[in-house]
């Protein structure tokens, strides 16, 4: 099985490069199964409905959301009509919409998708995610119940996000963090089969700190002061991820390529 998964969508950059490269970037890469991380795409804060329906027209399959998953409000009331959007298997008990789904594939596979907010360094606390986490995976035993299974961890630590990867190392086929917006460079197979990578990256513009337009994260880095709100970067944008093909008999990756394309970061592909 042959999977895509692209990091954070930012702002109107990054549905933009979705829109106009994701449907070209699936037919290249043959993908059988497209995730994409929405948690940005709107102004940078959340997701609402308009903008999911534009992601899922572009090719995605699955759209993950994160801490913002509710910043826009039509997205309480949306997430439930469309079972496509996981948002966060640990986050509020009474939260609309559901943390993970097992869905199929265009070639008839079982693939369960789900996500999981980290708890280091982050602004609130969120229940412990190993422990949901391992209640899922029980559930849904690799090459069983799921041909491939997909775990976005979302969060800010690198630390907590390999151990997550090691905690699902051979239980899952890939297991890749979100949330920080820069793609480091750990994209490899644990020894349990895993296709691993701290961080996707985002699909957004580059010129930019993590998406927004540098001037005002820069004020309040060098003076300690807030002068205006946080606006996404609006220039060409890189769409990053990774991209991992599977066996469906074991559910376990036989290789794990980094993607960049587009925009200014340096290209990377199978």
């Amino acid at each position: 099985m042959r999977t895509l998964f692209l990091g954070d969508v930012m702002g109107r950059a990054g549905r933009r490069a979705i829109t106009e490269q994701l449907p070209k970037l699936r037919e290249e890469l043959r993908a059988d199964f497209v995730v994409v991380n929405g948690e940005n795409a709107s102004n940078g804060m959340g997701l609402n409905a308009e903008h999911a329906n534009a992601i899922f027209a572009a090719g995605a399959d699955c759209v993950t959301l994160g801490d913002h998953a509710f910043d826009q409000k039509d997205m309480l009331q949306h997430i439930e009509k469309d079972n496509r959007i996981l948002r966060p298997l640990n986050f509020a008990k009474t939260a609309p919409g559901r943390g993970h789904r097992l869905f199929k594939a265009a070639g008839g596979q079982k693939v369960l998708v789900l996500q999981v907010l980290g708890q280091v360094f982050m602004k609130r606390a969120f229940d412990d995610p190993f422990s949901a986490v391992d209640a899922v995976l029980r559930a849904h035993p690799l090459g069983g119940l799921a041909q491939m299974i997909l775990v976005d961890v979302h969060c800010e630590a690198t630390s907590e996000k390999m151990g997550m990867g090691h905690y699902c190392d051979g239980r899952a086929t890939i297991v890749v963090g979100t949330h920080t917006h820069v793609p480091t460079a750990d994209a490899q197979i644990l020894p349990g089969g895993t296709a691993f990578q701290s961080d996707a990256g985002m699909c957004g513009d580059y010129n930019s700190v993590i998406g927004m337009e540098k001037e005002e994260p820069m004020r309040r880095f060098i003076t300690g002061m807030a002068k205006s709100r946080f606006t996404p970067a609006n220039g060409d944008a890189t769409l990053s991820g990774l991209f991992v093909v599977s066996d469906d008999r074991t559910g376990k990756a036989s290789s794990v390529s980094m993607i960049r394309r587009g925009g200014g970061l340096e290209q990377s592909a199978p």
